[in-house]
């Protein structure tokens, strides 16, 4: 049984991927900053594994140390981390306030660097561990400058941090999930996946680490069009952009 930290655990894909990993017994560590939520899905899901809330600020260097140390002191150590927390925008993002923008890009970004790092602390010495950030289809595809910017940046670090840490025994994952039924999502008309399929893809993961998992799978398509007809698909982002704004 692995001791297993989830950021963005008080709803969508983080409390999702809470019962999926409840079900299997895994120790969990759910920090959000709805608090609340938290407690409620704990007193659930305590009936199946042993679960600790830590309120955490994602964007906070120290709240993410200290939900690291939390989880050591209550579970001796830390298996899998879980940088799931993320947040959207207004459809025209450059009328967002330059902290409104700052908050995407801490939360989005810097959190989960934020997230390894204090994982590290603990993974390293032992030469175990996996670290899985869930991402977006919008990090191969772009579709807004800052949504987009923040996860293809995400991106990146994943691929850069999993050959840092070759060398070290410790597996670093990509989940890019399309389109998911979450809070997020709540206002757009089309028919999504529940948010379990994303908590399927991370307890696939710990069981076989890869590279990156795309969810659900035919999204990579569209990634593999999007590439090969970059024109076209600039008019048809244009076309939905142009929807999105006027909504």
């Amino acid at each position: 049984m692995a001791v297993v930290v989830i950021t963005g655990a008080s709803s969508g894909i983080g409390e999702a991927t809470a019962r999926v990993l409840a079900e299997k017994g895994e120790q969990l560590v759910l920090a959000a900053r709805r608090v609340e939520r938290l407690q409620v899905l704990a007193a659930e899901l305590s009936r199946q594994t042993e679960v600790l809330v830590v309120p955490t600020d994602v964007a906070d260097p120290a709240a993410v140390e200290a939900l690291a140390d939390a989880a050591v002191r209550r579970f001796g150590t830390i298996d899998v981390w879980v940088n799931n927390a993320g947040v959207g925008h207004a459809p025209v993002w450059w009328e967002e306030t330059p902290e409104r923008i700052a908050r995407v890009v801490d939360i989005n970004l810097l959190a989960p660097m934020l997230g390894a790092r204090a994982a590290l602390k603990y993974m390293l010495p032992k030469r175990s561990g996996h670290i899985i950030n869930i991402a977006s289809v919008a990090g191969h595809i772009g579709t807004t400058g800052l949504y987009s910017g923040t996860k293809f940046g995400l991106r990146g670090h994943t691929e850069a941090l999993r050959r840092e840490l070759l060398p070290h025994g410790i597996h670093v994952s990509l989940i890019s999930p399309g389109f998911i039924a979450t809070e997020m999502t709540a206002d757009l008309p089309m028919k999504m996946p529940p948010a379990r399929v994303v908590g399927e893809a991370v307890r696939s993961l710990m069981a076989r680490p890869r590279r990156e998992v795309v969810v659900p799978g035919w999204y990579r398509l569209l990634i593999g069009f999007a590439r090969t007809f970059p024109g076209l698909t600039d008019r048809i982002l244009m076309h939905y952009q142009q929807k999105r704004q006027r909504r």
